[in-house]
């Protein structure tokens, strides 16, 4: 694996790894809510946690979570940060996640801090799926709560859009 050297980390792996993130199953109980509002479902909540869960068993540690303000988004991230032991003040939202672009959400990854060694981002379909394809050329539209992982051989995350890429995972509630 090649490594970069950095001012006080010599040594330190080059690396970055990207986990995607669509927000859980949401509710459409309450047609009086705006799209921003819906909360999620019975099933998003369910399926959030045991994701979260599944990750922190293979030692999963994002450095940064990053969310969308949309209730459902935010939800999710909420669900992973209890999961992975994250404290849930600690998630960035970013209105630039809601209703968005692929290219716009690329470009707030690659504007993210270098130390973030992994980052992990909630957010919505289509952008979300249109981003893995972009970056991976696969899956050309992601279930609820489906999570993608993304590792670059990158020393900064300006670097990451497709190039460098040393893995590609889905996993999703259903497996």
């Amino acid at each position: 694996m090649a490594r970069a050297s950095r001012p006080g980390g010599a040594g330190r792996l080059r690396m970055k790894t990207l986990f995607l993130v669509r927000h859980a199953k949401s509710s459409r109980d309450d047609p009086a809510l705006a799209d921003r509002d819906r909360p999620l479902n019975e099933r998003g909540r369910h399926d959030a946690a045991a994701m979260a869960r599944r990750l922190a068993g293979r030692g999963v540690e994002p450095d940064r979570l990053l969310s969308s303000p949309a209730r459902r988004a935010l939800s999710t991230a909420q669900r992973f940060a209890d999961g992975l032991g994250i404290a849930r003040e600690s998630i960035v939202v970013d209105d630039r996640l809601y209703a968005g672009t692929a290219g716009i959400l690329l470009s707030v990854i690659q504007g993210t801090d270098d130390s973030v060694a992994t980052l992990m981002v909630f957010g919505h379909n289509p952008e979300m799926s249109d981003l893995a394809q972009h970056l991976s050329g696969r899956w050309t539209d992601l279930p609820t709560c489906a999570v993608v992982e993304l590792r670059f051989d990158a020393a900064r995350w300006s670097e990451v859009d497709g190039v460098g890429l040393t893995a590609v995972a889905i996993e999703t509630p259903k497996d």
